[in-house]
């Protein structure tokens, strides 16, 4: 039961006041042609939009003040009701810097999401009834999704180490043996969350000391980041940051054959 942890008056007045952030500005090379005139989240599944569906997700979840950072063809996001941040430098920067173009609308706390990620009203719900300022959703039988996955394999995947639920490490790059799960890209930040966020991303940004020899953690500079290489520079300055375990409940679509698999789950019921 998705209650657990707080009454169901405070969930619902928690998930009035939070907002969600879906970052929408790359180019989806890797789905090219499907992507050649079309941004990745505007393709279609069984007649609705990857995006459509999340605005969808959230509404009913009662996460309804809602904005889009959009880049590669942004003139095709004209959903209703949407607020609009636009990354005209999208093809020189990445995630993190992606995200903070909508930094005014983080103040009072927000949900994170990729745009190319699909998940249950069940992952939601979940989220968002999580007590932490930081909470990071994290699939524990992510291996299980890599099994035939070959346009995407498992030196790509946002891997996680959790001690007593909470993360001490994230990154592509260390052995997936000793991964507790995958960072599916969902996340909350409570409002001191996302002061805890804001605060250090700037003091990141312009502290030369928090980089070494120009990289920071696994970007190679850090208009490049990640938001797992914000999330780890968090960790290592000492703020808890929360698993939210969950055992697949998603897909994330980055390649043809990930499409196609997500084209299944959606048939199926299953998403």
């Amino acid at each position: 039961m998705i209650l657990q942890t707080q009454s169901y008056a405070t969930y619902k007045e928690m998930t009035i006041r939070m907002k969600a952030i879906i970052l929408a500005a790359g180019p989806s090379s890797r789905l090219r042609p499907m992507t050649e005139n079309s941004p990745k989240t505007l393709l279609e599944i069984e007649g609705k939009s990857i995006i459509q569906r999340l605005l969808d997700l959230f509404r009913s979840c009662d996460v309804k003040d809602i904005a889009i950072v959009r880049g590669y063809r942004k003139e095709d996001f004209i959903f209703p009701n949407i607020t609009y941040f636009d990354n005209d430098n999208y093809q020189h920067n990445n995630i993190i810097s992606s995200l903070f173009y909508a930094e005014e609308f983080m103040h009072d706390g927000f949900l994170f999401t990729y745009c190319d990620i699909l998940y249950t009203k069940e992952v939601v719900q979940k989220l968002l009834a999580a007590p932490h300022d930081i909470s990071l959703i994290i699939d524990t039988k992510w291996a299980e999704r890599y099994v035939g996955r070959t346009e995407h394999p498992t030196d790509e995947a946002e891997l996680a180490c959790v001690e007593r639920g909470k993360v001490t490490r994230l990154s592509k790059f260390f052995n997936p043996d000793e991964a507790y799960g995958e960072f599916i890209g969902l996340a909350k930040f409570t409002k001191k969350g996302a002061e805890i966020l804001r605060r250090n991303y700037h003091r990141a940004k312009d502290n030369k000391w928090c980089k070494y020899e120009g990289r920071f953690h696994d970007a190679t500079k850090f208009e490049y980041a990640y938001l797992t290489d914000m999330i780890q520079e968090l960790i290592m300055r000492g703020y808890p940051v929360h698993s939210v375990d969950i055992q697949k409940e998603w897909v994330e679509i980055d390649t043809i054959q990930d499409y196609e698999y997500a084209k299944q789950l959606i048939k199926k019921g299953l998403l």
